[in-house]
């Protein structure tokens, strides 16, 4: 009777295992279909974020936190770091991208070169 349920438990193991590959396999083949849309929806959500924030934290003068109050829906990855010594925002798309805008006297926040 042991052996049999060292049995199940191996069967249920080796399902469980080829389960989780194929999960694997799955977001794998997912994120290569879907690279292109990813990193163009990256790239504007952390463009857009990091020039609203830059502009609330520098022109406006709130705190970061009540900043990140102002990113639309969807963008929750997008994460948020000031750097007050150079007056600059930089929004982070984990894994994927960043964009960094900059307050610039005259000019206001305008972005840092990117590659779109």
């Amino acid at each position: 009777m042991a052996k049999s349920n060292i049995s199940r438990r191996s069967d249920k193991s080796s399902i469980f295992l080829w389960l989780l590959l194929l999960i694997i396999a799955a977001v794998a083949i997912a994120a290569y279909v879907f690279r292109e849309p990813i990193r163009g929806y990256a790239g504007i959500s952390t463009a857009y974020s990091a020039r609203i924030a830059c502009s609330c934290r520098f022109v406006a003068g709130r705190s970061l936190s009540d900043c990140e109050k102002d990113k639309l829906a969807g963008m929750e990855l997008v994460t948020l770091v000031d750097d007050v010594d150079a007056k600059s925002v930089t929004a982070r798309f984990p894994l994927v991208t960043d964009s960094t805008a900059t307050y610039r006297e005259g000019y206001g926040c305008v972005m840092e070169k990117w590659d779109g």
